[in-house]
């Protein structure tokens, strides 16, 4: 019988954040870009800055004006970058300061648990009863509530108000038990929550996997198909090589220093993650607080970026071996795409799907890049494949996350349980 009992809610953040995570990279970061602006100067006058080529003619065009222009432009040149660097890097600051005391504080009550093992639980989001059960696998490495962010931004609720049976899986931060886990260990643990799903709700189950809990669900559909009846994968990595191979090479010449990191903490730090991430936009932290900085503070505008950054920033570690699993396998060597990475001894390989799959691609996701998923989706037979105009968080937060995702996800899910 399901847990109703009340569980413990999110830990409202305190009235000055912590975040952005790691900070000191971030700020680090921005400053070396404002700085190397002003470095690049000399090589610009002098000819020698290298340029994109569809830069290139514009690049000369704008060093022989200033040439024109006398010796006093260059210095004005100068003069101007330091300023809008400083202005720039205040921007950030200003609005790092906006957020860390933005009074915002996520209020939603959490559903009743249905399930427990370890940190893990699956959590019961049913409106009713009798409707097509769904169990929502989020990634490992961030906290399960991206799917039930806000009251306007939640998955998980919109499923249930279309009359359907939602389940979310929370994997929480790895305790003792976890950082010991293999990706088989949770593979495992998510056949334990399927059968408790099923055996609670006396049906088969679709189950939805975002990010890498797509992957998740891939091989929980292979090695438990008995109740599984559809699978729904939203942004799901699977050739981890396409448009970021260099992240690849990146990781290998990293792997002896990441391997000491995890030897010694048991697991791949939170703010390690977050720097990895980080590195896919380095500057994107400064960006995005700037512009924070502009909005007006009782906005909705305002709240919802809080609210999502609050989300980010409160990232979990990844147990070591599945982080090793991850880095050094995926990323590193692209088992997936290459038929390697096994569960339970066997390979996961999507063209042995056998249930009707949904497959939706985030088109300006760059987290993970749509070449990362199409050939998922192409190897499963029978895939629908849908195109989303928005990023890889943004497809489930946007304020077009209903018209683009939800309901398009929830008519798939009815039409498939009709069958």
């Amino acid at each position: 019988m399901p847990d109703r009992r009340p569980s413990h809610q999110t830990p409202a953040p305190t009235p000055a954040r912590q975040g952005p995570r790691p900070l000191p990279l971030h700020l680090m970061a921005h400053a070396s870009t404002l700085m190397g602006s002003r470095a690049a100067l000399p090589l610009l006058k002098n000819g020698s800055l290298r340029w994109r080529p569809d830069l290139a003619r514009q690049a000369e065009a704008l060093r022989q004006s200033l040439d024109d222009a006398g010796p006093n432009a260059w210095i004005e040149l100068d003069r101007a970058l330091a300023d809008e660097g400083l202005a720039r890097h205040e921007a950030m600051l200003a609005g790092i300061e906006a957020y860390r005391h933005h009074p915002y504080a996520r209020d939603l009550p959490e559903p009743p648990v249905l399930w427990r093992e370890g940190t893990s639980r699956v959590l019961d989001y049913r409106a009713g009863d009798g409707g097509l059960p769904v169990l929502a696998i989020p990634s490992l490495v961030n906290r399960a509530y991206v799917l039930d962010l806000t009251a306007r931004r939640s998955l998980m609720r919109d499923l249930a108000a279309r009359g359907m049976s939602p389940f979310l899986v929370d994997w929480d931060a790895p305790g003792a038990e976890e950082r010991r886990f293999t990706l088989d260990d949770y593979v495992a643990r998510l056949g334990r929550m399927l059968d408790s799903v099923a055996a609670t709700t006396g049906r088969k189950v679709a189950v939805l996997g975002y990010c890498m809990g797509g992957d998740l669900a891939l091989a929980l559909a292979q090695t438990h198909p008995r109740h599984v009846a559809a699978m729904a994968l939203l942004a799901t990595p699977w050739d981890f090589h396409a448009e970021q191979a260099a992240q690849g090479s990146l990781l290998k010449t990293l792997a002896q220093p990441l391997e000491t990191v995890i030897d010694s903490a048991g697991c791949l730090p939170a703010d390690m993650l977050n720097s990895l991430f980080a590195s896919l936009d380095p500057n994107l932290a400064a960006r995005k607080f700037a512009a924070f900085a502009r909005l007006k503070r009782t906005s909705a505008r305002a709240r919802d970026f809080v609210a999502l950054e609050d989300w980010v920033n409160d990232s979990v570690a990844l147990a070591g071996p599945v982080a090793r699993e991850c880095l050094f396998r995926w990323y590193g060597d692209n088992s997936p795409a290459k038929g390697q990475w096994r569960i339970g001894g066997l390979p996961v390989l999507p063209e042995k799907v056998t249930v009707p799959t949904l497959v939706m691609i985030p088109e300006r996701d760059r987290i993970v890049p749509p070449q990362s998923s199409e050939p998922l989706a192409r190897a499963i037979p029978g895939a629908r494949t849908l195109r989303i105009p928005g990023g890889h968080v943004g497809m489930l937060l946007s304020s077009r996350a209903k018209t683009e995702v939800y309901g398009p996800l929830a008519r798939w899910l009815t039409r498939t349980a009709a069958q």
